[in-house]
This record gives structure tokens, sequence and C-alpha cells, in this order.
């Protein structure tokens, strides 16, 4: 998962970005109105959280954008007005959560993860593909019943690969969906954390690699026919 945060505290929204990644969710951050909806027009995010009172076009503004968009974002309004009707002006606005400060950050991320399992309709909020068992609220994995230690990081590639059910995934894509803006798009990142990743799951390999377009998660039949420096699987 990846969210912007629209925060115009520095030391408050670092806070919040750090406390994401330690829960496999990479962020961005926005600390004004313009630059939070510039970073909308060239990043794919799945949630926007969104302090109503900020610099520049205001958090009711950038949310008014997002609806106007069409693009079903899911906006986690974060802000310290608490009455009953800023909270009804936010939801007015197209706000499907509102959380006000102070808040616990494991509050803000199971509220996170509840807006991307709404956002994805039906799909259960554990998921299962090729014997492969990912919980996101527990942050947990199982393959054929074996529980699977993973690291953040690679635990974000693989909620992402599960998430496309057999599809195929570029590199580029899993750079923006599990990293943030910061990560260098040249980077080998995207093959050496699917390269552990893999090793990790073990034999047969889980993850297959389609050469020249990106990486799916290998279902039956094809599931354990190379190792990891085959064309397909490598």
């Amino acid at each position: 998962m990846r969210v912007l945060i629209v925060e115009d505290e520095p030391l408050l929204a670092e806070a919040i970005r750090d406390g994401l990644r330690l829960e496999a969710i990479a962020a961005d951050i926005a600390g004004d109105g313009d630059t939070a909806l510039e970073l909308l027009g060239v990043n794919a995010y799945d949630i926007a959280v969104l302090d109503r009172d900020i610099p520049g076009p205001s958090g009711d503004e950038v949310a008014g954008s997002i609806v106007a968009s069409g693009s079903g974002m899911p906006i986690l309004m974060l802000t310290a007005a608490d009455r009953l009707d800023d909270k009804a002006t936010g939801f007015e606005l197209g706000a499907d959560d509102y959380l006000t400060k102070p808040f616990e950050l494991q509050e803000l991320v199971l509220r996170l993860r509840a807006l991307d399992r709404r956002r994805a309709y039906s799909r259960p909020p554990v998921r299962e593909i090729a014997g492969l068992r990912l919980d996101p609220f527990r942050r947990e994995v199982h393959r054929d019943g074996r529980h699977v230690a993973l690291t953040r990081k690679q635990f974000a590639v693989l909620e992402v690969l599960i998430a496309a059910e057999g599809g195929v995934v570029s590199a580029e894509e899993l750079l923006e969906r599990a990293w943030d803006e910061h990560a260098d798009p040249f980077t080998n990142a995207v093959r050496i954390t699917v390269s552990a990743l893999r090793k990790r799951l073990g034999e047969p390999w889980a993850i297959a690699t389609v050469a020249g377009v990106g990486y799916r998660i290998d279902t039956p039949p094809q599931a354990g026919r190379a190792g990891p420096g085959g064309d397909a699987r490598g």
C-alpha cells in the first residue's frame, strides 16, 4: 500500500511516515496543498491522509480535487477539528474516514487497512493464492500452513503481487507501490527484494519472472519448474 500524507507539521508528518514504514506501508509527504496536488498528479496512491488546515489549497480543496478526478481514492481526514459539524463537513466533502488529533499510530494503521480492504470491494481481508496466505492486519504470511518470516519490504512486495491475483506486476509498479518517491528508479532494489522473497518462501518457487515484463505469483501447474536462475523464474 502507498499513501500520501498531507500534513504541514513536519515532525508529525515524518513520525507518521516512519511509523507507517514499520507496518510495510510506503508513504510520501506533502506539506501544503500545491505539493499535494502535484504529487497526486504524478503518483498512484491507494489512500490520501489529509489535514484540513494546510497552506495553499486547503485539505478540503485537495479532497474536492480527488473526488472530482473520479479515481475513487479513499480519503482519511486527519485534523484537530473534532466537533460533530466539522466531521459532518468533512464527510460531505468526500472523506471516507475521519481521525482527530491526538491519535494512536496503531489506530491510523488499522483505519488505513480497513479503507484499503473496502476499496477493493469483494477482496477478502486475508488473501490466498497458490498456497500463500497473507494477512495484512496481522502482517503474517503462511505458505502451505508454514509461517514465513518476512522483512517489511518483502511483505510489501508480496502484498502487491498477491493483490494482482496472478497478473504480471512490472518492476516499475512494484517500486511505485512498495517504495516511496525517493526511491531511485534505476535501483536494483526490486530485483534483489524479489529474489530474497522468493528464497524466503522456499521451493517450489512461488514467484515467476516474466522476462522483460515483471513478476507474478506462479500458480499451478507452472510452480516449481525452474529455480531463481531460470529464464522464466529468475
